[in-house]
């Protein structure tokens, strides 16, 4: 079986594949002061509960935008997995040719879910994530990657607001409010944050839209995919899996298989 993780800055997220079917898949809190054994620890405890022994995992992939985490995770595969994992960086974009002015520069979880979109869809595309922060990504008919937007994150920016406005309450930002005009405080926060981030984010696929030609397809992957999918006019799908996906393909590419 092979292992699949993408470490974001406020959740990592890990899956397991048996050939192409993900068998399961978990989403955890990043930490980025833990140790392999801790690690161990909870990986273990999210493998039994899923009926998966650590023996039967031979083959590990990970793509990380957390330097910190990277010893961590190459340390636990090694000591509890007995093998070496494969990072993803723009050298193993498994064919898809990054035209970045620094290849380098793009995040690994950029690269792994412009495979994965591109590989199911076989066209133009704008991927979105909504991560801790929202990334826009432009993948041409062609397969390559032309490039993006990145922006504070949904969640972040809602953090922001209720730091620096001491009087206004947190709230709930999973559910769109049924109208735009908020008849409450939690309400009016509640749809300016969703709504507003909707229409942040109709407005720069308009613009890149504009920029590629053509009509390109829309896909959006994150935790918020779902919510922001149905408040947003320009998404055409949700994915929520598309960066495991993703991780799957590079893998086998890099394998030959």
């Amino acid at each position: 079986m092979l292992l699949v993780i993408d470490v974001g800055n406020t959740n990592t997220v890990m899956g397991i594949y048996k050939g192409k079917e993900l068998v399961c898949d978990w989403r955890v809190r990043t930490e980025k002061n833990t140790t392999e054994d801790e690690f161990n620890l909870l990986a273990t405890g999210l493998f039994a509960g899923s009926g998966i022994r650590t023996e039967v995992i031979h083959k590990t992939i990970i793509s990380s935008v957390v330097p910190p985490m990277v010893s961590i995770l190459d340390t636990f595969c090694r000591k509890y997995l007995n093998h070496a994992p494969h990072w993803v960086d723009a050298k193993s974009s498994a064919g898809m040719p990054i035209l970045y002015s620094n290849p380098r520069e793009v995040g690994a979880d950029r690269i792994v879910n412009a495979v994965g979109a591109y590989d199911k869809y076989k066209t133009a595309l704008i991927v979105i994530d909504f991560g801790t922060a929202t990334t826009f990504d432009a993948i041409s008919e062609k397969g390559e990657y032309l490039g993006g937007a990145i922006s504070p994150g949904i969640i972040i920016s809602a953090e922001a607001l209720f730091m620096r406005a001491s009087k206004l309450p947190r709230v709930e930002i999973f559910t769109p409010p049924e109208t735009v005009i908020g008849k409450d405080t939690s309400g009016s926060i509640q749809a300016g944050i969703i709504y507003g981030y909707a229409g942040l984010t109709d407005g720069i696929v308009r613009r890149m839209r504009a920029e590629m030609g053509g009509a390109p397809k829309v896909i959006a992957t994150g935790g918020l995919a779902p919510l922001m999918a149905d408040v947003c006019d320009t998404i055409e799908a949700a994915d929520p899996n598309l960066t495991l996906e993703g991780l799957r393909i590079i893998h086998e590419r890099m394998e030959g298989k």
